[in-house]
This record gives structure tokens, C-alpha cells and sequence, in this order.
């Protein structure tokens, strides 16, 4: 037992032994003096260093010291280093100034004088830096200028990580490469792969585009960028607004995720989504937007908007096109809406054209058929003119009664005179129901056929209606109209339908306030960085953001304009009979 005991105690004292000799080598590591010329002491006036000159090479673990003169103090294992300093760290790290310090014990080093700091991928130009070996962390204070390949750095402060060979820039941060240049007081740029994440209101400018980013990534090899908070893109008199924003130079491409917003100040024109892509060509440019897309036009001193599932709007400034797909919706103020399957719109020639079961409502009017075309003067933009096409059916409410004034032919052709709807034709196959009034009483309702139908509009209500051409009519005394009579073939009343404000311009279920209740979608977002951590920063741009786009997203072609025989309303015709409501009221 005795023995046992013995054996374990001289165990444990080898056991502390081993320790503490492991402790000592790790502290006590001295700086080796590999070569100098010459080795002097001078206690007088260096107590306690070795003056070493001429060809000084020294080592401590992995790094390499080199210079002209240096004060080795060996108690403190610390050394000065003067004229042509050069330091290299496991043969990627190099750093050459005219002075530096170094602790062997602390392992931190500190250069000063021209300093040049190179690794693999890029070199940093200062007046001072400090290393930390133990965190491999390089530090400036006093302004350094960084060249990575094609790109540049400057800032006030700033961080060189060289594990994860990443800088982080601190004041007054400006990178600029042959055609991008971001200003911003923090940014981290990844030196491999050329990454750089934006913090704080930052800049990016190139040659045709300018964009605002308060957290963001931008890619300067592929330049490319991903932005998530309070975005916003200018470029040629245009805003492009997005709670995320993508962006790919090559491409001239765009892409902007919740809270869309697209100002065009050439065209008076606002575009709103939560999906939208734009892409930019030499002379125009092309914006596809669904998600609840919203565009808001300035008309005269009126605003027109359009609602639908898809919308795309192409073609150069003041020649635009837009495009909308299904369950289209159309508000034009005061009082002027349609809906349809489809909305083709040229700018340039004024021409608005409503396809798949169109119905506009006009005042107490509605108008159907299979196309129906509305024209703006293209200088005043002004409403000028409308046609129906095929089918052509047109229902006003009686509102002094139950009954429906209806016209209907093959075709409808209307005038407007200051944006108002004056008069009206119905032409070929033409029939008519009309409700007669006098001071307010009912005194008939007139039924007939001829070939022409032409109604003049007072206060958007009927006034007169005028036949052409072989008219056939019956007038009904009141209350003995039959209810068999009271609806003409074709007759379906969409009131229901109507869009009366911009509220309205959504279905209901659609929300056109979420852009105003719902808080932003990436408040508080955090993403990894290059080296698959989360940020120290509480937001992050996504970098897994692939960038892709699809072209078929992007479809520029609309439907060729027709070509309309217009039927003008002022020629000459025999008026063989006509109707009218003494005041107006019907």
C-alpha cells in the first residue's frame, strides 16, 4: 500500500512538472536574433537592450523580421526595428515601414512610416497600424488606402481580419473601381471574393445610375447588389423605391420586393407593387409588376389609375406602353371607370384600348362591347373621343324611375369636349328605349329601330336622341310600357361593377393599405456574411440572394395598334325624327 502511495505522488508531481514546463516555453519563447553585422551594449543610454546594425534578421514562432538597426530587450522579450522593416507572417502576411515594435510576449506588433501591409489579395497603404497576432487582427487609425484587383479603398479607420481576409472600413469609406464608386462610413469588403456589405447611409454611383442603400451588399466582381432598407435607385429622371432591392450592372436589371414604388417624372406617371422588375435599355426601358401593382397617372389636372393581375410598361419616355392582364380595373377622376380582361395603352398616340368583356361607366352611363377604345388628345391630354366596337350597348339608370334608357348597334363612336362626354353614335342594326320626362313626370317611353342613333349628352345625362335613316318607334303612355319590352336583347346592367374611388381600384381581396400598415418585412433581418456568421450588425444584406432574373418575366411587345375608320359625327345626315326631354331630366 505503501509503495502505491508513493508511485501516485511522484504520478502527479511529473504530471505538474510536464505543466509547468509547457507554461514556461509558451511565455518565455524568446526572440531570436537569426544575423546582424555588428552586436553592441550600451547601458548608459539603452539600459537593458542589445544594439544590433546592418543585415538584422530575427524570428519569433512563424514570423520573420528583417531591418537596418534594431533595440533588442531581452528581459521583456521586446523589440525596435528601424529602416527598411519588412515583416512576414506565415508567408502571406507581409509588412514593410520605416519603424516598428514588437512584444514577444504579448505577440502585438506596431509599425509606423510608410507602412505597406500586402496579403494574398490586396495591399494597404498607411502612416501606422497595429497587429494582433493572437487575433490576427490589424488595425489603423490615421487613413490607409487599400487596392484590391480593379478596386480601391479608403477610409479613416479601419480592421484587416487575416484569418477571415476581410477588412472592415470605419469613417469616411470610399471604394471606387473603373465603374462604381460607394462612399459610406461602414463597410466590410472580403478580399477573395470581393464582397462588400454597406452600413448606414450609403452611396453607390456609376456611369447611368445611382443608388441609396442603408444596409446593403454589393458584388464588385459581378456588380451586383442586394439592398434591404430604405432603398432607392435614380436613374434618368426616374426613383425606383423597395423594402429589398436586387440589382445586376451587366444587365442593366433591376428588382424590387414589397413596397414597390416607381416614380417617372417625365411621364407623370407613379407605379406601385410589392414585385416589380425593370429592365434598362440605350433608349427606353421596360418595368414588369404584379403583386396588387398600382399605376397612378396625372392627367390634365385629373389622375387616371390602373389595377390588374400583371401590368408591363415599355417603350422610350413619352412614347410609353402599358400592358395589363386580368381583371383589369380602371379609375379615370372625377367620374370615369372601366374594367376588362386586358388594358392597352400608347402614349403616343393617346389610344386606350379595353379588351375581354370591357364595360365603362361615364356619370349614369354604361357602355359595353366587344373593344372599347378610349383617345386622349396627346398634346392636351384630354379625353377626345371614344368607340365601341361590335356589340355596342349603352344603358343609362332611369333615376326618376325603375326603368333603363338603353341604345345599342354594331358600333358606338363618342366626342368629348372637355372631358366631357357631349355626343354619341350608334351605328348599323341600331335600337333604342328611351324614357321621356317633362318637368319631372313621366309622360312615355319610346321604343324604336333605325340604322343611326345620335345622342347628345347635357350634365352626363342623356338630352336628346336623334334616328336615321328608315326609324320605326313606338311611344308607350305611362304604365302601359310591357315589362316583356323593358329590356333590349343583349341588356345586362353592371353597376355593380362601377369603380367610384381609388379605394375601390383593388377587389376585396386586396389590401391597398398594406403598403401604409404593415411594417417593413425585413425590420431586424440578419444574413450571414463570407464566412457563413451572423453579423455583428443587427440588420444584413442576404448575400444568398442568387440574382436571377428571367427574361420571360419581361415581355415587351404589346398587342400592334389597329387601325379605326373613325365616324365623324358631324357629317351631314337628314334628321327624319328626334326626341328630347324638355329639361333635361329624365
Amino acid at each position: 500500500m505503501q509503495v502505491r502511495n508513493q508511485l501516485i505522488f511522484l504520478f502527479f508531481i511529473f504530471l505538474n512538472s510536464l505543466a509547468f514546463s509547457q507554461e514556461v516555453k509558451f511565455d518565455e519563447k524568446k526572440i531570436e536574433i537569426i544575423h546582424a553585422d555588428f552586436t553592441d551594449y550600451n547601458e548608459y543610454e539603452l539600459p537593458g537592450a542589445l544594439v544590433l546594425t546592418g543585415n538584422i534578421q530575427a524570428q519569433h514562432d512563424n514570423m520573420h523580421l528583417w531591418c537596418n538597426k534594431a533595440y533588442y530587450y531581452q528581459a521583456e522579450n521586446y523589440i525596435k526595428l528601424f529602416g527598411n522593416v519588412r515583416i512576414l507572417q506565415n508567408d502571406t502576411l507581409q509588412l514593410t515601414s520605416k519603424y516598428a515594435e514588437y512584444n514577444g510576449l504579448q505577440k502585438v506588433a506596431y509599425a509606423s512610416g510608410n507602412v505597406l501591409m500586402t496579403s494574398p489579395q490586396s495591399k494597404m497603404q498607411t502612416e501606422s497600424v497595429y497587429y494582433d497576432r493572437n487575433t490576427g487582427i490589424a488595425h489603423y487609425n490615421n487613413n490607409a488606402t487599400i487596392t484590391n484587383k480593379e478596386n480601391t479603398l479608403k477610409s479613416k479607420a479601419g480592421k484587416y481580419y487575416t484569418h477571415e481576409l476581410k477588412y472592415e472600413f470605419r469613417t469616411s469609406v470610399v471604394l471606387t473601381n473603373p465603374t462604381t464608386k460607394i462612399t459610406t462610413d461602414h463597410l466590410d469588403f472580403y478580399e477573395s471574393s470581393g464582397h462588400a456589405y454597406l452600413f448606414g447611409p450609403s452611396h453607390i454611383h456609376n456611369e447611368n445610375a445611382y443608388i441609396y442603400t442603408e444596409n446593403g451588399f454589393y458584388d464588385t466582381k459581378l456588380n451586383t447588389g442586394d439592398m434591404i432598407k430604405n432603398n432607392h435607385i435614380l436613374y434618368d429622371n426616374k426613383r425606383i423605391e423597395a423594402d429589398k432591392l436586387h440589382y445586376n450592372k451587366e444587365k442593366s436589371y433591376y428588382k424590387g420586393v414589397e413596397n414597390v414604388k416607381v416614380t417617372d417624372t417625365v411621364n407623370k406617371m407613379i407605379a406601385k407593387s410589392h414585385f416589380a422588375e425593370v429592365f434598362r435599355f440605350p433608349e427606353s426601358d421596360s418595368v414588369y409588376m404584379t403583386k396588387k401593382p398600382l399605376i397612378k397617372a396625372l392627367v390634365e389636372k385629373d389622375s387616371a389609375f390602373i389595377h390588374a393581375k400583371d401590368i408591363y410598361i415599355t417603350g422610350a419616355d413619352k412614347e410609353r406602353k402599358i400592358k395589363a392582364l386580368k381583371n383589369v380595373r380602371m379609375l379615370r377622376e372625377p367620374n370615369m371607370s372601366g374594367r376588362a380582361d386586358t388594358l392597352l395603352y400608347n402614349q403616343k398616340t393617346g389610344l386606350m384600348q379595353l379588351l375581354g368583356k370591357p364595360v365603362t361607366f361615364r356619370g349614369l352611363s354604361q357602355m359595353t362591347g366587344k373593344e372599347i377604345q378610349l383617345i386622349n388628345n396627346p398634346v392636351t391630354e384630354k379625353l377626345d373621343s371614344l368607340k365601341v366596337l361590335k356589340d355596342a350597348f349603352l344603358i343609362e339608370k332611369d333615376t326618376l324611375g325603375t326603368g333603363y334608357n338603353q341604345a345599342k348597334g354594331i358600333n358606338l363612336y363618342g366626342k368629348f369636349i372637355e372631358d366631357k362626354l357631349t355626343t354619341v353614335d350608334l351605328v348599323q342594326n341600331a335600337e333604342m328605349i328611351y324614357y321621356i320626362y317633362d318637368e319631372g313626370e313621366l309622360e312615355g317611353v319610346d321604343k324604336g329601330i333605325c340604322s343611326r342613333i345620335f345622342l347628345e349628352f347635357e350634365d352626363q345625362k342623356i338630352e336628346t336622341a336623334t334616328r336615321f335613316v328608315n326609324p320605326s318607334s313606338t311611344t308607350y303612355p305611362p304604365g302601359q310600357f310591357p315589362e316583356s319590352e323593358a329590356k333590349l336583347p343583349g341588356f345586362l346592367w353592371r353597376g355593380d361593377e362601377r369603380i367610384l374611388t381609388k379605394e375601390d381600384i383593388f377587389p376585396p381581396d386586396e389590401d391597398i393599405n398594406k403598403e401604409e400598415n404593415s411594417e417593413s418585412s425585413t425590420e431586424g433581418e440578419k444574413t450571414t456574411n463570407d464566412t457563413g456568421t451572423s453579423s455583428q450588425t443587427d440588420t444584413k444584406t442576404n448575400q444568398k440572394q442568387n440574382g436571377k432574373m428571367s427574361s420571360n418575366n419581361l415581355r415587351q411587345n404589346l398587342t400592334t395598334e389597329q387601325e379605326l375608320d373613325a365616324v365623324n359625327p358631324n357629317q351631314p345626315m337628314p334628321v327624319l325624327e328626334k326626341t328630347k326631354n324638355k329639361q333635361g331630366k329624365k
